[in-house]
């Protein structure tokens, strides 16, 4: 089966069962982005999923962990070093919401993910560019502008997982040629509605970040895996293609497009991210 559909933020090794899911994704013609939040939960995965090609395994060091100071100086260097020779980097980003993070955490968020953007650069290759999943809550101007300053937005492809900024900051992301991920949360609200329906259809992407709710519990308790939280590997595969099947359908009607013709372009964005 070839890819039928792309998840482009999912927090796979949350699941004890990573491997299985993997598995039943791959069956169902389903590729992973997965995302990590910290660089030791990367290592501790990339063995695990090493067998399956459907996982695109990524290094992360989630601005969460760095403004809560769960993240030292060490898993910055470390996520860096790891972020210069792997492809694949996320969740990254920052997080200006008060309701998540202590108020007086931008400076220090801004050095990690400019440290980051920097080595990703850096490990950029002009036949197989860095692809970078960004999470930036009330910073997307910050963001574009480390992003732009570290070389990324010329150098890397450039993901914004469920971007919330403002009409003038997803138009300068447009411009500059970055993707947008779009999950069932995202449509959820009203902006995320018209920002699905307005956003080039070749920037355009979907995703899940399941498990549910997997960022906010793990990073409220350091933890860095949640056990069976989708109920075993078939039950998981499923919730991921359900999820990635409502999203396009909910786009579809937005943009007044056929379901499958839409879930084929999306492939082919898929394709030419990864390619």
């Amino acid at each position: 089966m070839g890819l039928r559909l792309f998840d482009a933020h999912v927090h796979l090794d949350f699941y004890d069962n990573a491997v299985e899911v993997a598995q039943r994704a791959a069956a169902r013609g389903i590729e992973l982005f997965a995302v990590t939040v910290t660089p030791r939960g990367y290592e501790a995965a990339r063995p695990l999923l090493a067998g399956c090609t459907n996982v695109h395994l990524a290094v992360g060091l989630h601005p969460w962990w760095v403004a809560r100071g769960q993240a030292d100086a060490g898993d910055v260097a470390r996520a860096c070093e790891l972020a210069a020779r792997t492809r694949f980097v996320g969740e990254v980003g920052m997080d200006l919401s008060p309701r998540h993070v202590p108020e007086d955490s931008a400076k220090h968020q801004r050095e990690a993910f400019a440290a980051l953007c920097t080595a990703a650069a850096r490990g950029s290759d002009a036949t197989a560019p860095s692809v970078l999943s960004v999470h930036a809550v009330r910073s997307a101007g910050a963001c574009l502008d480390v992003l732009d300053k570290t070389g990324c937005l010329e150098r890397c492809r450039v993901v914004f997982h469920w971007f919330s900024g403002s009409s003038d900051e997803l138009h300068r992301a447009v411009v500059v040629g970055c993707r947008f991920s779009v999950s069932e949360m995202m449509l959820a609200t009203r902006r995320g509605r018209e920002y699905a329906r307005q956003l080039p259809l070749d920037q355009l992407l979907v995703e899940t970040d399941l498990p549910e709710r997997a960022n906010e519990a793990n990073a409220a308790d350091g933890a860095e895996s949640n056990a069976d939280l989708a109920g075993g590997a078939n039950e998981s595969a499923r919730e991921i293609a359900q999820s990635l099947e409502r999203c396009v359908s909910h786009i579809a009607g937005l943009r007044h497009m056929d379901e499958s013709e839409l879930a084929r372009r999306l492939a082919a964005n898929a394709e030419r991210l990864l390619s």
